[in-house]
């Protein structure tokens, strides 16, 4: 049976800045175009969770998940799994391997292929944020955002996996010690000097193992932190110039780790039926990964195209990117910042607090959010069934704008939300200003960090704006 993609899903946060405004601040630095910013309620693994989302509702055809690999090189906890909490947000089941292949941007590519060369049903996410010192390239080039492709064998592929190969080799390019908050890096010149050699190696013996030749190559996705040497390599690989496509840097940045799996989820949700896809991948050595597109039916249909989220995003000023980044301090709200979560609260309302799920009454139909044992109408005890509510849409029935409550980012805006199909909660809103929320708004549901205390992240959902 083949093997390849079944399904994909790219997630790109809200959120933009526009290049320009760095120089317009320091008189240095910035450059033309957007990059994707991450909330101040986003990390790696809420990213991720979103993503692995998308790629999970896209897949009609219902295939078990056996394994979740989450890379990233912005991991929310050391010497903790974030893989569970995505595993758990996504409610998969608990025979289901969960496990971090971090480190470098080269680890989701290389997660990737592992999937791909593997057997069984594997989830493959990779999320990250990428940021720099203030007028540094990187902040300025730099993305955040997360993929998940569904790996494993059926009759129904969104793209066949045709084969692949790899070239590594040790050399100084770029780096980033334990607790630093930015990378830095060797010569540009040095590292093209190695890259493009290594590219043109890995392409030839990838094209051979897939049986192909560079002209039938129909979309080239080539990416990688070091644009120049990626735009040498692209003259050297002998494709059709034709077939490179955009790999979405100009509008989001480069997503470090996640940025093999945007682009090539990009290109899988417009693709024509028979195309070769060739992935490149230039970070630490190169990766090269061949696909050739299926026929794509109603069994793959993707909630939320990455061309939508692209055209959708709004501005972010400057100053509000360096606070969230940590880059500077602005006055926090007067109520003091919350207590620890308990990690033993947490274990108990596992289903509700990552997974989002309420209970419902048999006799009554009752729904009940947060779930509870008695229902409200009739009151029936531990006669509930899981009512998941993840993935259904809400009107705003009322809200209210809290200036004072603690907040990385006030002020805080709680609204009181209708469910369709029935239930009601009070929940925060999120990647919307407090000045265009009004009554009767559609939001979704999405899985952010409420807060930081102690070291623990408090994980739970809040609500966020319907849009494209």
């Amino acid at each position: 049976m083949k093997r390849g993609i079944l399904s994909a899903g790219g997630y790109i946060p809200y959120h933009r800045l526009d290049r320009g405004a760095v120089r317009a601040v320091f008189g240095a630095g910035g450059g033309r175009g957007t990059r994707s910013v991450a909330s101040y309620d986003e990390d790696t693994t809420s990213m991720g969770v979103e993503a692995a989302r998308f790629a999970l509702a896209s897949q009609a055809v219902e295939k078990k998940v056996k394994a979740l690999w989450f890379s990233t090189s912005d991991p929310a906890y050391l010497d903790k799994t974030n893989a569970n909490a995505i595993h758990a947000a996504l409610r998969l089941d608990s025979s289901a391997i969960a496990v971090d292949m971090g480190g470098a941007p080269r680890s989701g590519i290389g997660a990737l292929r592992a999937a791909l060369e593997g057997t069984g049903t594997t989830l493959v996410v990779s999320s990250d944020m990428r940021t720099g010192l203030p007028t540094s390239a990187d902040e300025s080039a730099g993305g955040d955002g997360a993929a998940a492709l569904l790996v494993g064998e059926g009759d129904f592929l969104l793209a066949e996996y045709l084969g692949g190969a790899s070239a590594s080799e040790e050399f100084l390019d770029r780096y980033r010690l334990p607790g630093d908050k930015s990378s830095r890096n060797w010569e540009e010149r040095f590292a093209e000097s190695r890259y493009v050699p290594l590219g043109v190696e890995a392409f030839q013996r990838g094209l051979e193992s897939a049986g192909l030749d560079a002209g039938q190559v129909e979309r080239l996705v080539l990416t990688g932190p070091h644009a120049r040497s990626t735009a040498t390599l692209a003259r050297k690989l002998g494709t059709a110039p034709e077939a490179k496509v955009d790999d979405l840097t100009g509008s989001i940045g480069q997503t470090g780790a996640a940025h093999p799996g945007l682009p090539l989820t990009h290109v899988l949700e417009a693709a024509e039926a028979e195309q070769v896809v060739a992935l490149v991948h230039v970070s630490d050595g190169v990766d090269v990964l061949f696909f050739r597109t299926t026929s794509q039916d109603e069994r793959f249909a993707p909630v939320r195209p990455v061309a939508t989220q692209v055209e959708n995003g709004g501005d972010l000023p400057y100053g509000k990117f360096l606070s969230w980044r940590g880059m500077a301090t602005v006055q926090p709200p007067n109520r003091p910042a919350p207590a620890r979560p308990s990690g033993s609260a947490a274990a108990r309302s596992e289903a509700w607090k990552f997974g989002f799920v309420g209970s419902r009454d048999r006799s009554s139909g009752a729904l009940h959010l947060p779930p509870q044992r008695a229902s409200r109408l009739g009151g029936a005890t531990d006669e509930m069934d899981p009512a998941p509510m993840a993935h259904r849409q809400a009107s705003v029935a009322t809200f209210t704008i809290d200036r004072l409550a603690y907040s990385p980012s006030p002020p805080i805006v709680f609204a009181v939300l209708d469910f369709d199909g029935g239930g009601r909660l009070p929940c925060e809103l999120t990647d919307v200003a407090a000045s265009d929320v009004q009554i009767g708004d559609r939001v979704e549901m999405t899985f952010r960090r409420l807060y930081t205390a102690d070291g623990i992240h408090n994980y739970f959902w809040k609500a966020r704006p319907v849009r494209g």
